[in-house]
């Protein structure tokens, strides 16, 4: 065992503050790795205040997570001291069932382990996560990183924010030809505009504020549209190939479900605090649409979306704060007042 230190959570309305607790020693398959940076998500803040009604405290968040490997198992053989590594939403899966199977362990038939709020696997104990000083991690649930070291805070999201943006556009076969729209310019809609441009689809950049307009063009958009405009909506009814909502707030499904082409699919990632609107059901059936839904990406995927952003020069938009200043990022980021992702430097901890 060892000393880890990092800041967490230990009631819905606590401040996040420093936390010592205890790491695992490294077994035979483990990887150890210092955290070097970690990305700040909303999913953080919604556990620990216990916004989906499910946290176990003390709770450590984080899940964007980029550190440098300090020791191996006997039995790893993908890494080694001195490597540059990521760690995203998951550490452990049951392994056995089909979805695991299949490499889809974010759909694992018995849970996955969450990096932090687990339980972990096979002993139920709490999993603390990437606001801490370090790290180990069972080898199958850590990734590659080949980005440069003048990249490495930017890349810190890419393990949440970018696989939940990239899984769906993969799945939905996005690229060259297809008209795809982007719901909602964020952490995840920053990314889902990137990424989507880096495969060659035609990306309309939907959102309900004009001061946006300058930026999503920036980042790759070919049009923008300010979604609360009734004339600027109409005009693109009946024609996009895919549409990826990433919005985390309950709204209106479908003002976005008619700009759908015949056979087209919009895909949820946004989990907001209470429940959509159900969609009109003649919205669906008169185009034969799709309203699906997607959840992170598995690790080979995760791995596939690392090398591509690196093979693209994609990275996330970031601000870096110290860890101290957790609390006001949390404040500032209920606001959208950041552009586009907050990522602690772990060295300030």
């Amino acid at each position: 065992m060892t000393t880890a230190h990092g800041y967490a959570a230990t009631s819905p309305t606590s401040p996040l503050a420093p936390f010592s607790f205890e790491r695992r020693a490294p077994g035979a398959q483990d990887v150890a790795l210092d955290v070097l940076y970690c990305g700040v998500c909303h999913s953080d803040l919604h556990t620990a205040r216990n916004e989906w009604h499910n946290t176990i405290y003390p709770s450590v968040p984080g899940h964007e997570i980029v550190g440098r490997v300090t020791a191996v198992g006997d039995l790893v053989s993908k890494f080694k001291v001195g490597d540059l590594v990521g760690v995203g939403c998951m550490v452990d899966s049951c392994q056995h069932c089909v979805p695991c199977a299949d490499g889809l362990e974010q759909y694992c038939d018995n849970g996955f382990t969450g990096t932090y709020n687990g339980p972990m696997f096979p002993n139920g104990t709490n999993t603390y996560g990437g606001y801490s000083n370090h790290m180990v991690v069972r080898e199958s649930f850590v990734l590659r990183v080949s980005h440069g070291l003048d990249d490495l805070a930017a890349v810190a999201p890419l393990l949440c924010a970018g696989i939940t943006t990239y899984s769906p556009l993969r799945q939905w076969k996005v690229g060259p030809g297809h008209k795809v729209g982007i719901v909602g310019l964020g952490g995840l809609g920053h990314m889902g505009v990137k990424i989507a441009a880096a495969m060659g689809a035609h990306v309309v950049l939907f959102t309900t504020s004009e001061s946006k307009r300058e930026d999503a063009l920036r980042l790759g958009a070919k049009e923008v549209v300010v979604s609360k405009n009734a004339d600027e909506m109409a005009a693109h009814a009946n024609s996009f190939d895919f549409i990826l909502n990433t919005v985390a707030a309950a709204h209106n499904l479908d003002v976005f479900l008619g700009l759908l082409k015949l056979d087209g699919t919009m895909t949820l990632v946004g989990a907001p605090e209470t429940p959509h609107p159900s969609p009109n059901v003649f919205g669906l059936i008169m185009k034969r649409r799709r309203l699906a839904g997607s959840l992170i990406g598995g690790i080979k995927e995760t791995q596939e979306m690392l090398d591509f952003c690196a093979e693209h020069g994609i990275v996330s938009d970031i601000e870096t704060i110290p860890m101290d200043q957790i609390e006001t990022a949390y404040t500032r980021m209920l606001k959208s007042d950041v552009k586009y992702r907050f990522v602690i430097d772990m060295a300030t901890l």
